[in-house]
């Protein structure tokens, strides 16, 4: 692709979790799509702004998708371009784009590759506009650490979700200050960063978070990191399996389960809201 040509793209968010999204279904468009082509498409200023992009491609086109039996590949990349091994609001926005296009059939199972391997989709009462669960996999909880903001620092759990986080029960959300740098961790246990959640509880099975996420600043939600909270919290409250956990967030509230089996079940929204072409 030419530097001054056209190419089209989608805007869309999961509880105003906010990605650009590049339909290049064979990997003939983009090519090696750049960190600093990415930075400009997430640009909130200059360019058409989000917390990530998301390229809709085959497996089959893109040498990261090997082995993994699912049609559809999710490139996902932070707004720094760097990339990121899975986003649990993304995937639902990405799932809903597939569903409306005809791309899946929304009737049934709908399974996309990640960097973290294969998630299953499953979109209420079969419709391709309806919530979206996604089975985000088994957690693994980790040693405990601790996180840092300012003068402040609190103890956290170190909870796997594809992606790394560190979870902080706090007793005022405003207690994180304004996030616009990302929390002081343990570089030995997160040595590629991680994705810092901040917790108060709101009552039984519900609580409320804000996030700063690896790569991407402080963001309106973080489905990856809901899961991270719920786990802990579950954990903390000595909860039983297959309850459900209300997690709200600054752009919206998601529903948590973690199933008998180790499964972590997401639900909540996908919405496309743009589409055009850009050169940038």
């Amino acid at each position: 692709m030419t530097a001054s040509s056209s190419y089209p793209f989608l805007k869309g968010h999961g509880t105003e979790n906010d990605f650009v999204l590049l339909p290049d279904h064979d990997g003939t468009v983009h090519g090696d799509l750049g960190a600093e082509r990415v930075r400009a498409l997430c640009d909130r200023r200059a360019g058409i702004g989000g917390d990530g992009v998301l390229r809709v491609i085959r497996t089959a086109a893109i040498e990261t998708g090997a082995g993994q039996d699912a049609e559809w590949f999710m490139d996902y990349r932070n707004a720094d371009g760097s990339f990121s091994e899975m986003c649990g609001n993304g995937i639902r926005v990405f799932g809903r784009h597939l569903a409306l296009e005809g791309l899946v059939d929304a009737s049934g199972p709908v399974l996309i590759a990640t960097r973290d391997g294969v998630k299953t989709l499953t979109f209420a009462d079969g419709a391709a506009d309806g919530e979206i669960t996604v089975d985000m996999g088994t957690p693994r909880v980790l040693e405990e650490t601790k996180v840092s903001v300012g003068d402040h620092t609190w103890p956290a759990v170190n909870v796997d979700m594809g992606n790394p986080h560190a979870v902080a029960f706090v007793d005022d959300l405003a207690d994180a200050g304004r996030l616009l740098d990302p929390p002081l961790h343990d570089e030995a246990t997160y040595p590629d960063g991680v994705n810092v959640e901040f917790v108060v509880r709101r009552g039984p099975g519900h609580v409320a978070m804000r996030v700063h996420e690896r790569g991407s600043g402080e963001t309106r939600s973080c489905g990856t990191g809901a899961c991270a909270v719920m786990v802990a919290a579950a954990l903390a409250d000595d909860a039983a399996r297959d309850t459900d956990y209300l997690v709200d967030l600054p752009g919206g509230t998601l529903r948590i389960r973690w199933t008998d089996d180790d499964r972590v079940l997401m639900s909540g929204p996908a919405v496309l809201v743009a589409s055009g072409s850009t050169s940038l």
